[in-house]
C-alpha cells in the first residue's frame, strides 16, 4: 500500500483553488460559476466593510465578478493569485461607487447601523502584499516578512537569520522590485 501525494489528495483546497485559478482565463461558464462560488464571499465582505451598506456590497460583488468575465483571458496565475486578482478589480469597483457618490448626493444613503467602516485600501493592500510576500519563496519571504512585519533593520534580519548583510539586502532589493512589477501588471491588466 502506497501513501498518495500529498498533492493529489481528494478534498485538498489548495489543489482545488490551484486548478480553478489555472483554468479561469480559459474557462467557460462552469468554471466561472465555480470561481463566483468559491470567491465572491471574499469580494462581498470587502465591499461591505468599505461602504457600510449590503445593497451596496451587492452591486459591487457583481460588477466585480462582470469585469473579471469580461477580462478573464488577462489573468495569469503565474503573475499573482486569482483572489488578489480579484480584489483589485473589486477595489476599482468600489472606487467607481465612491466617485459615483460624490456625483449625487443622496441624503438617504446612510451606513446600516452598527457596521463598522474600514479603509478598503488598507485591507485589499494587505491581503496583495501578503499574498506577494508568500510568492517569493524562501528566504526573500522571510526576510521580507522580518523588514515589514517586525520592522527590523537590514543588519537585524541578517543577524536573526545567520545571513550575510550584503545577501539580505540584495534579497530585499530583488524582492522589492519583483512585487511592484508584480502589482504594476495587475493594475494594467483591469
Amino acid at each position: 500500500m502506497t501513501m498518495a501525494d500529498p498533492v493529489d489528495r481528494p478534498g485538498d483546497p489548495d489543489l482545488a483553488d490551484q486548478r480553478l485559478a489555472e483554468s479561469f482565463a480559459t474557462g467557460g461558464e462552469p468554471t466561472f460559476a465555480a470561481v463566483y462560488e468559491r470567491w465572491s464571499p471574499l469580494v462581498y465582505s470587502t465591499a461591505r466593510r468599505a461602504t457600510g451598506n449590503a445593497d451596496e456590497a451587492a452591486d459591487i460583488t457583481q460588477a466585480a465578478f462582470a469585469s473579471a468575465w469580461r477580462s478573464r483571458a488577462s489573468f495569469d496565475p503565474t503573475r499573482g493569485s486569482l483572489p488578489g486578482w480579484l480584489l483589485t478589480i473589486t477595489r476599482r469597483r468600489i472606487a467607481d461607487r465612491w466617485s459615483q457618490r460624490s456625483r449625487e448626493p443622496i441624503p438617504d444613503d446612510t451606513p446600516d447601523p452598527g457596521v463598522a467602516i474600514t479603509p478598503v485600501d488598507d485591507a485589499v493592500d494587505r491581503i496583495l502584499i501578503a499574498d506577494e510576500l508568500q510568492r517569493l519563496g524562501e528566504p526573500p519571504g522571510t526576510i521580507m516578512r522580518l523588514a515589514f512585519y517586525e520592522q527590523l533593520t537590514h543588519a537585524e534580519i541578517a543577524e536573526r537569520l545567520d545571513l550575510p548583510l550584503g545577501t539580505v539586502k540584495s534579497h530585499i532589493r530583488r524582492s522589492l522590485d519583483r512585487m511592484r512589477r508584480r502589482l504594476e501588471v495587475d493594475r494594467e491588466a483591469l
